[in-house]
């Protein structure tokens, strides 16, 4: 599943190309989380007369009492769950789609994958309409997370073409979004899929032209859609202009896939990273 510390990567990674330094790596942002969520005492987060009657609670919950950011962060950890935009796709091709919303938590004792398709979402805060969709590409192409989060945090980033690349002065209004892809099945027809459940890859052919495009598991709910809009919207995505009641007599093949998704704010990304810098002007 992804994390929080996933999240972090991908916007330590952007931080880092925009500033001219060199990012902190996947395994170093892991060990620095579990120090930063051990960080604070309960006596340092509560009153003396709280600390009495919370003695057996962990650091965690003590760090998570004193920030409003790391409060998020905390509980979304414990809890929570393109380089082309062409319209012809395959199971190891890039593609851009939009995500906003957290999936369902794994089973518990579920291990976080070391290699994974992905996506990554980029929003930025909207005075008026809050997070709207800034950036986003991935790849059905299993990646090895330290390399494939990093690529494709940039590529989202600074390469979607429906954008103009992310600048240093947008940062404070980014929130991060990172869907790790599993699950992947052939449904048995177009409708073979559950609204909110599954993301959706198709393609299809139409005079001799071969057209696909993919909505991750959250776009449909997010928008509102009905499966029969879902699928409509997804073959204008890849391309398709004919008429709209044309739809149902075109043959798409469908795959159907589920995503572990975990979103993060700046706030918090600035907390845990100003944390990180105070650590090294104790060394």
């Amino acid at each position: 599943m992804a994390s929080v510390e996933h999240c972090l990567y991908c916007f330590e990674t952007l931080a880092a190309e925009l500033q001219g330094r060199k990012p902190m790596t996947l395994d170093q942002i892991k060990k620095s989380w579990a120090e930063y969520i051990s960080s604070t005492t309960p006596a340092a987060a509560t009153t003396s007369s709280e600390a009495s009657s919370s003695s057996s609670s962990s650091s965690s919950e003590a760090a998570v009492k004193q920030s409003p950011a790391l409060r998020r962060l905390a509980a979304s950890s414990s809890s929570s769950t393109s380089s082309s935009s062409s319209s012809s796709l395959s199971l190891t091709s890039s593609t851009p789609a939009t995500s906003l919303s957290s999936s369902p938590a794994p089973p518990e004792g579920e291990e976080v994958a070391s290699s994974s398709p992905l996506f990554i979402t980029w929003n930025t805060n909207h005075p008026r309409h809050g997070y709207v969709l800034r950036g986003c590409i991935g790849t059905f192409e299993p990646q090895p997370l330290a390399t494939g989060l990093s690529s494709y945090a940039l590529i989202s980033a600074l390469q979607d073409s429906r954008f103009h690349p992310i600048s240093l002065s947008e940062l404070p209004k980014l929130q991060v979004a990172v869907t790790l892809l599993t699950d992947f099945e052939d449904a048995k027809d177009k409708m073979d899929w559950e609204l909110g459940k599954h993301g959706i890859r198709i393609s299809f052919y139409e005079r001799g032209r071969r057209y696909g495009a993919t909505y991750l598991p959250d776009v449909a709910t997010e928008q509102g859609w009905t499966k029969e809009e879902t699928l409509v919207s997804l073959m204008r995505k890849a391309g398709w202009s004919g008429r709209g009641e044309g739809w149902e007599g075109v043959d798409l093949r469908v795959v159907r896939y589920q995503g572990r998704k975990e979103k993060l704010e700046y706030e918090g990304y600035k907390e845990w990273r100003e944390w990180v810098e105070e650590q090294q002007g104790r060394e």
